[in-house]
Parts: structure tokens; sequence; C-alpha cells
């Protein structure tokens, strides 16, 4: 029997409710107020952006004790809308979070993260604290101000800048690894593989000549992944950036820093380290001991996890054409990711992913440091 049942389009449905749920309760970690979670309770899981107006952004800001100078400039964001405010003496950046897709709790776990870092003096921007919260809500929208940070995206193409990077993951990771988040997720990789693939096959989203090549080819990498992951038996799982690729650093003339942290999770080391990687497997193997010669200065790395880099990579694979589509009702979506309803993207997906099924067979990377 195939892995993966093919099911009708209530599975979109379905999803959708998935990602409306949110869980409500009261909180007393990392110092912040909870006094005012009752007043979130009403917030609406289904409003649309299409209600974010610009007059509601700056309503929102002013809300915080800010006075607008009128000025709003979007940022690059998919997930939620960003925006960047300009205030009396300068500029705000307002994350607006995207309505069903965390709950309060989870949400509180995030920015309670960055203070920590904060406060060991690690270069994250945290949400700013105003009246003892960090969390605020108004017509149906919760958000979070932040200081505005500049910087580039790192290049990494030196020794010394991947070390640097690896000493600021090793801090962070020395932090995280002193407890574990209770209301955000852990890495699920049945989610991220299996239940991913199935979304997209019972959605219709694939040619008819690729379903089955398709669905053959993802079957055969949840078996390898789950072997993958079995050969590697317990791994200590810490709190962990979760989305750490260049375009979620900025680096300045003072280092790299993170300016949020929306996808932070209980998982492996490696998974804040594996995509900064690239080129050919000496290249990687270069790059990966660099990034571990600066971690270890801060932090232990268990290099049993290595063995993981490969079947984290087919997740992703998986799991990021299954999010687009999952958003595709987001009408930011079609318009970023337009390529969704070629089949020529189609074509190059499964033959991506059976090149990543090879690449499961592979050593892991051998790393000097």
């Amino acid at each position: 029997m195939a892995l993966f049942a093919r099911r009708n389009h209530a599975v979109r449905e379905r999803d959708a409710r998935d990602a409306a749920e949110g869980a409500l309760a009261r909180r007393d970690a990392g110092g912040v107020d909870r006094s005012t979670r009752a007043r979130a309770a009403r917030v609406s899981d289904a409003v649309p952006y299409e209600r974010l107006t610009p007059d509601v952004i700056i309503d929102a800001v002013e809300s915080c004790g800010f006075e607008s100078t009128g000025s709003i400039l979007g940022l690059a964001s998919y997930e939620n809308r960003v925006y960047q405010i300009g205030v009396d003496g300068g500029f705000v950046v307002a994350k607006f979070y995207r309505p069903g897709r965390w709950s309060t709790d989870a949400i509180l776990e995030e920015h309670e993260f960055a203070l920590e870092l904060a406060a060991q003096e690690i270069p994250v921007v945290p949400p700013l604290v105003r009246d003892g919260e960090t969390l605020h809500e108004l017509d149906g929208y919760r958000f979070a101000v932040y200081e505005r940070r500049g910087g580039r995206w790192p290049e990494l193409g030196t020794s010394e800048e991947r070390e640097w990077l690896g000493r600021f993951l090793g801090r962070i990771h020395a932090v995280g690894a002193a407890r574990r988040f209770t209301a955000r997720p852990t890495l699920d990789r049945d989610e991220l593989g299996r239940r991913a693939a199935e979304h997209l096959l019972a959605g219709d989203w694939l040619p008819t000549h690729l379903v089955a090549s398709y669905e053959r080819v993802t079957e055969q990498l949840v078996d390898a992944i789950e072997q993958c992951f079995e050969e590697v038996g317990r791994y200590r799982e810490l709190r962990i950036h979760g989305d750490c690729h260049r375009n979620n650093v900025l680096w300045t003339d003072s280092g790299p820093h993170f300016v949020d942290l929306d996808d932070c999770m209980n998982g492996p080391a490696v998974q804040d380290l594996w995509l900064f990687l690239a080129g050919s497997r000496d290249e990687m193997a270069a790059q990966l001991g660099d990034l571990l010669e600066g971690y270890g200065k801060f932090a232990d790395f268990d290099y049993r996890e290595l063995r993981l880099i490969e079947a984290l990579r087919a997740l992703r694979l998986i799991h990021y054409t299954a999010w687009i589509a999952r958003r595709w009702d987001d009408p930011a979506f079609p318009r970023a990711f337009p390529w969704l309803g070629e089949a020529r993207y189609w074509e190059q997906h499964v033959q991506a992913l059976l090149e990543q099924r090879a690449a499961l067979d592979e050593e892991p990377l051998a790393v000097v440091v």
C-alpha cells in the first residue's frame, strides 16, 4: 500500500481549520506582565490582512506610545506583515502576526527567548516592552514593535566570517540549551515530510504525469529520513532559531545579528548550521569546519548530528513547496511564487527530490576542527 493515501479537497479545509486553532493561557515566565490576556482572547484568527490598512498600522504603533510621522514602508515577509514606521525621533519596526498561526503562548515564548538572549548581550533584536508587555492587539491583529536595526546579508566568503557566525550561533545555543519551549513546536519530521507530501497530493497541485513519480520519491525519502534519525538515536533538543540561513541574518561591522525569531523551535543544533553550507561536499565540509571552530568556543556540538544534514535538507525540500501551497489563498503568495502552477517547476522539483534521495545514501560530511 502506498504511504500517501490521496485525499480530496477537504484536506485543504482541514488544514485551514488546524491553522486557525489558537491556545490562550496565562504565563509568568520572562518577567512579562500577562494581565491583558483576556483581551487577546477576543482576537479573531480569521481576520484577513486586507483589513490591515495604513490607518490600522499607524494606530497600532501609536497605541504603544509612539508618535507616528505617517511614514510606512513594507518590509519583506511572507508569513507575517512587517513595516518600518516613522516615529518622532526615528523609526520602529512593527510585526503583525499571521492570524491563527501561533497561539499567544507561542508568541510570548518567542519574545521571552529574544529577551533572554539580549540579556546575555547576544546580538538579537528583542521586542520592545511597553507597560510590561511585548505582545499587543488592535482590531484583531496581534503585533510587536521593535527597534530598527540595519545591516546587510552576509557573504560568508572567508573563514573568519564563518567562525564569527559560528561563535554567534554557539552563544545562542548555549542559552537555548538551558530549557525547552513548552508552547512552541519541536522539529517534527512527520509534519515536515509525510504530511506535507500528502497535502500536495491531495490538492491536485502536481501535473497528472508527475503524480506517481512524486508519490514514489517522497515515500522513499520519508523512509530514508527515518533511517537517518534512527541511526543517530537520541539527540539533544534545545531552543534553536529554526530557519537559520543567510537571508535571516544581518551583518554589520560589529558582526552578525538576528532581527526575528519567528520560527524558533525545539530541535537539534545542526538545524541552525546546515543551511549556511553550499557548493561541493569538500567546500561544505570546509565551511562547516569553520562554523564549528567558532561554535565550539561557546557550546558543545554532537558530531553524530552531521548524519542528519541531508535528512533535514530533504524535509525542507518537501515542506517548502507544501508551505507555499498552504498559503495560496494569501494574495502575496501567488504574486511571489507564480511558478507553483507551472509544469516545469514540478518537473524540476521531482528531479531535485530524486537527487536528494541519492544524497541520503552518502556518508556524512567529514569535518576537521
